[in-house]
């Protein structure tokens, strides 16, 4: 599985306006929606909201990863957003996400959205893509940053 089977061009936004954690949910579920019309918003914006009011997807090091299962899909769809600023998500360190990776996965696909989980995991463990990352100013430029440390992950 590569980031880039889920993740589009199209889903990635390279510079969030949103200042509150139900902001930048909203903001992310956007794209997702945009690129399938079986989508609720609203439901799909309720779904991470319930999942986040159960611990903080907040993992720390300037990183998000919102993630929920939902009904009406068919695949595992993802977006990406970037925010200079930061935004407070109540992650385990206390510091504002930078970095924000939604997964969206169907929600009789458990394995497959702990697999894309562990993968964005592991990618972003990478300190050289992290600060990369955060001096990217279009989504070509995150696009490309991603499929390149993607591929080096076996």
């Amino acid at each position: 599985m590569r980031i880039l089977d889920f993740l589009s061009i199209d889903t990635i936004i390279a510079s969030l306006r949103s200042q509150s954690k139900e902001e930048v949910l909203a903001e992310l579920v956007e794209p997702i929606a945009r690129a399938n019309s079986r989508l609720d918003r609203r439901v799909l914006l309720q779904t991470l909201i319930d999942r986040e009011n159960l611990g903080s997807t907040g993992i720390g090091g300037g990183i998000a990863i919102p993630h929920g299962m939902y009904d009406h899909l068919d695949r595992l769809m993802a977006s990406f957003g970037k925010s200079d600023d930061g935004v407070d998500f109540h992650s385990m360190d206390n510091k504002p996400a930078h970095l924000f990776f939604l997964l969206v996965a169907p929600k009789n696909n458990a394995g497959e959205h702990l697999k894309a989980l562990a993968r964005i995991s592991r990618l972003f463990k990478d300190p050289i893509l992290k600060r990369d990352l955060q001096q990217a100013r279009t989504a070509d430029d995150i696009y490309r940053l991603l499929e390149e440390s993607d591929l080096r992950l076996p």
